[in-house]
């Protein structure tokens, strides 16, 4: 072998040019992302009680309150920094939750069998069939008090179940695989099976329906505050809509009670589908294929 062609080999195998390049939606969805956790996190710190009543009435926007107040002089930058943290708290927690439930019911199920996965199964077809928003609106109006973490646990409740089966199906198909059944018969622990063996080629679709239970949670507690239905006590996203709608927000023309709520869910909800998108990308490498690339069907004769 010549010189020249070793040489180009060896530029073929090097790491530079197997780098699989930077998705850009991946980039774009986590920087808004990041840039609407970060003014979560922050801007509370930096802004006044979104309680406190003013003498004021509606006012436009302005060098003092940046968003305007609403119809008691409340001041709306405020509330949309405070709604901004509770928001993303119950989608984070409802994620978790709802990841949680369906890795447990759909992974552990799938690799037991037998009556385990029977039951598992059971158990998840009940909750699947289960209509979630009429029974979220029956059980939110049967609770007064609706805080942060009781509006999380309904959500994450009713919201598990359709995950679970996809972790069930594709798990069925892993623990038939070559590695899995090695690791059985060189007795490994089941725990360290599923954990060491399974989970780690499960990640992508785990990370992929927890962003989409982020956003289904988001979008679920928008619905049941503009309802009357969400949380009391506090501000979030839904609550500013519902209290806009309740005050006649749009007759008055005051845009800046409830476009910022409104913009904001539909920015992340735009953000976190784009990360879903890469994900899939991950998942499924067909998708990654450019357009001319991809195979063309023969045009009928």
């Amino acid at each position: 072998m010549s010189s020249q062609s070793v040489t180009a080999t060896l530029a073929q195998l090097s790491p530079r040019r197997r780098r699989r390049p930077v998705s850009t939606k991946l980039v774009v969805g986590l920087s808004i992302t990041f840039a609407i956790v970060l003014f979560g996190l922050v801007a509370p710190f930096f802004v006044g009680d979104p309680f406190r009543i003013r003498p004021i009435g509606i006012t436009p926007p302005s060098a003092e309150f940046w968003l305007g107040t609403t119809q008691k002089g409340q001041d709306i930058f405020a509330q949309l920094a405070v709604s901004t943290t509770n928001s993303l708290l119950i989608g984070v927690v409802v994620g978790v939750l709802s990841l949680v439930l369906s890795a447990f019911f759909g992974i552990v199920g799938a690799y037991l069998g037998r009556w385990f996965d029977e039951g598992f199964s059971l158990i998840t077809n009940i909750a699947l069939v289960i209509p979630g928003l009429p029974l979220i609106i029956v059980v939110s109006s049967y609770v007064e008090s609706r805080g942060l973490g009781v509006v999380a646990l309904i959500l994450a409740l009713t919201s598990w179940a359709g995950g679970a089966r996809v972790l069930r199906a594709v798990t069925l198909s892993l623990r038939n695989r070559d590695y899995v059944a090695a690791a059985r018969v060189a007795g490994e622990r089941t725990f360290r099976i599923i954990t060491v063996e399974i989970l780690p080629n499960l990640l992508p679709i785990l990370a992929s329906s927890f962003i989409f239970g982020v956003v289904s949670a988001i979008l679920a507690e928008a619905g049941l505050s503009y309802l009357g239905l969400g949380v009391t006590g506090d501000y979030t996203w839904g609550r500013m809509l519902y209290d806009a709608q309740m005050n006649s927000a749009l007759r008055a023309g005051a845009w800046w009670w409830f476009v910022p709520p409104g913009l904001l869910i539909a920015t992340l909800g735009a953000a976190l589908s784009l990360v879903n998108f890469a994900l899939d990308e991950i998942v499924n490498p067909k998708l990654r294929l450019p357009v001319a690339a991809r195979p063309r069907r023969k045009a009928l004769s």
